[in-house]
């Protein structure tokens, strides 16, 4: 499905790792996805491509000098400046930007109060990902924390999340943004759940159990068996540099 990301909502995906080759291998293997040239001009950067169309980019981290191996989430927005002046004045710190990058847009990125680290883009020539819930492309965005409360405020007032509680007991709090079938993002009560805390990037496969086996065969890890669910079979792994997404396939016929 065809998505253009409007304020507010997910834009793009970014892949920091400690070895980009072993990157490009991955997730051409598990995702279909085809690596781009790398960029003398922005230090190494890459994009990866599904059906043509980039669908996520990769950074190298110098050998790991620079922290863990990880996804991050870019929210869009229509003006990169206020949007980090209004996330400031809501307790987050900006930890880059507003900076452009070349004609393809404007980022910024920043750690919000609670501590977990969020992306703006501003696009011009680069919209962001261009496909949504189909092989090969994200299929939902999540946010675990441990101040639910806390957390939803700042979303809301920096992003203007429209939330909409799902559950919201003791063993399971959660909201998305939106309802139905035009959520794209949903905020997690990690205490509740007892998750680890941040943000979650789920990628659509045709098989989640032929992909969790060929995560191992490649080098990465099964963090959570596949097991179906409402919204579909879920599995948590790690690559073989240790960023951990989750793949989302169909249920088991």
């Amino acid at each position: 499905m065809h998505t253009t990301p409007t304020a507010g909502e997910p834009s793009w995906i970014e892949l920091f790792t400690s070895d980009t080759d072993q990157a490009r291998r991955f997730y051409g293997e598990i995702l279909g996805w085809r690596a781009g040239e790398a960029s003398e001009e922005f230090d190494g950067y890459f994009m990866f491509f599904h059906d043509g169309l980039p669908v996520a980019g990769c950074m190298d981290n110098a050998g790991g000098s620079m922290g863990p191996a990880a996804w991050s989430v870019y929210l869009h927005s229509d003006d990169l400046a206020a949007t980090l002046e209004r996330a400031t004045a809501h307790g987050a710190t900006v930890e880059a930007g507003p900076m452009q990058v070349g004609d393809a847009g404007h980022m910024g990125f920043l750690t919000d109060p609670q501590g977990h680290g969020i992306g703006v883009w501003q696009p011009l020539s680069h919209p962001g990902f261009s496909a949504i819930s189909e092989d090969g492309a994200p299929a939902w965005f999540e946010l675990a924390t441990a101040r639910y409360p806390d957390s939803s405020d700042f979303y809301r007032d920096t992003f203007d999340w429209d939330l909409h509680t799902v559950s919201d007991t003791e063993d399971f709090r959660y909201a998305t943004v939106g309802r139905s079938q035009e959520a794209r993002v949903g905020i997690m009560d990690a205490t509740a759940e007892d998750q680890d805390p941040g943000w979650r990037v789920y990628l659509q496969v045709p098989d989640a159990d032929t992909a969790a086996a060929r995560t191992t065969e490649l080098g990465g890890r099964v963090l959570t068996a596949p097991q179906d669910t409402p919204y579909g079979r879920m599995c948590a792994i790690a690559d073989p540099a240790g960023a951990a997404l989750t793949i989302l396939g169909p249920l088991r016929g």
